[in-house]
């Protein structure tokens, strides 16, 4: 998962990717399979505003408090443990609150494929970036990224239909 970064690895100078990196693709994912098997089991839209807000605060915050206790664990200094919780927290909520004001602005149908089509553009920028940052491929990287994402989202409809088939809707 994470690991033990050097003092060197911790003082990089300008904005950091690993802020935003552990979190994002996580919120990402989540509430894109979140809304498609919701949609995909007929979940009504206030329903899927429900779920979006409750990843987009609590499950949010669950992960940043073990991202935390990890980095103590890890021994990293507290003043950066405490940096990298708090920005993991923020870019994982602010990715979950976009999805949201997009399902509280549009009808559930448009809402869900702009939400698919925005999730995707934000790993394969968010996929950009690091692979510039590491000196790959960012196509490799994009396709990488977005087609595990895809499948998440595939086995999210899968189990949408799942459900709907149980309850016979």
């Amino acid at each position: 998962m994470l690991k033990k970064l050097d003092k060197d690895e911790v003082e990089r100078p300008g904005f950091d990717l690993r802020w935003i990196s552990f979190g994002s693709p996580s919120a990402i994912v989540t509430s894109m399979a979140l809304i498609v098997g919701l949609d995909t089991a007929i979940a009504p839209r206030e329903t899927i505003l429900a779920s979006l807000l409750i990843i987009g605060i609590a499950d949010n915050l669950s992960d940043s408090l073990s991202v935390h206790i990890y980095q103590e664990a890890e021994r990293l200094k507290q003043h950066h443990a405490f940096r990298t919780t708090i920005a993991n927290y923020l870019a994982r909520f602010t990715v979950a609150m976009s999805f949201f004001v997009i399902f509280l602005a549009l009808p559930t149908t448009p809402a869900v494929w702009i939400s698919m089509g925005w999730g995707f553009f934000l790993l394969a920028v968010l996929s950009w970036l690091l692979a510039r940052d590491r000196g790959v491929s960012a196509w490799s990287e994009i396709l990488k990224h977005t087609g595990v994402a895809g499948v998440v989202v595939l086995v999210s409809k899968l189990m949408g239909m799942a459900i709907r088939s149980l309850v016979g809707v």
